[in-house]
């Protein structure tokens, strides 16, 4: 099986290291193409892949099609490639705002195809991906695109009309987390702490927090107040954060989120 990447960014070369990493394939089963030669020699370097100067040479050769271009540059690489795909060929997207219906019409045809949303902590092996896919895709096609989204992070089928939550929760919150922990390095130096030392502190606090409510499987509430000692300094902070509308701010701004995806 040969798995194609069209386009060869930062998720794409996230995702074929986790495919090397898990062994799903090896690097003479994987071909890219990048819009530009210093992109494909880079990519070919670092992970020993096969490279190809044209879209439609991936399209041609692979079983497998990520389509791993912007949004933007959907329907120009779709009009390349449409008449080298047919119902052999198994074709993930990862764009974000492009639906299942958007990309059939698209190809102009019924294609075997599977919507995914990554995020960027894929980067370090640590993504969240939301996977759907149309009534073309087997449970055996779903089970190998889920393996491969899991070896960069852990993945969870959704409805599609959970899609443009699924951006607000998980695909653009990243940036919140960041900057939570900019914030509270911030606090940190203000304190008298080194940047660099705080950065690592906050840090590592949200990491081991995460952590901890992934593997307890206890709710976040109950965390919280397993830290919150009675006149203690945590409830002293919880409290400044309610007065402030902690909550209330975080659920309006992934509000604003959804909003905004879904108008895309």
């Amino acid at each position: 099986m040969v798995i194609g990447f069209i386009g060869l960014g930062n998720m794409a070369k996230a995702i074929i290291g986790g495919i090397l990493k898990k062994e799903i394939v090896g690097a003479e089963d994987i071909i890219g193409s990048a819009a530009t030669k210093e992109t494909r020699e880079r990519v070919a370097g670092a992970f020993g892949i096969g490279v190809r100067d044209s879209n439609r040479k991936v399209a041609q050769e692979a079983d497998v099609i990520v389509l791993a271009v912007k949004p933007q540059y959907f329907k120009q690489v779709i009009a390349e490639i449409m008449d080298d795909v047919d119902d052999s060929k198994l074709i993930i997207s990862i764009a974000a705002g492009k639906t299942i219906k958007w990309i059939e019409n698209a190809f102009e045809k019924k294609i075997r195809l599977i919507r995914a949303m990554p995020n960027t902590p894929a980067l370090v092996g640590e993504g969240c991906t939301a996977v759907c896919r149309n009534e073309l895709i087997s449970d055996q096609d779903l089970s190998f695109v889920m393996s491969i989204f899991e070896s960069i992070g852990k993945a969870s089928v959704v409805n599609e009309n959970l899609m443009d939550v699924v951006v607000g929760v998980s695909g653009s919150s990243p940036a919140y987390a960041f900057m939570f922990i900019e914030a509270m390095a911030d606090a940190a130096v203000e304190g008298g702490m080194s940047r660099q030392q705080a950065y690592q502190f906050a840090a590592q606090s949200l990491l081991g927090s995460a952590k901890m409510v992934l593997e307890t499987g206890k709710h976040p509430g109950e965390l919280k107040d397993m830290v919150c000692s009675p006149g203690g300094t945590t409830i002293a902070a919880v409290h400044t954060l309610e007065e402030k509308a902690f909550r209330g701010t975080v659920m309006d701004a992934i509000k604003a989120c959804i909003d905004k995806s879904r108008q895309l």
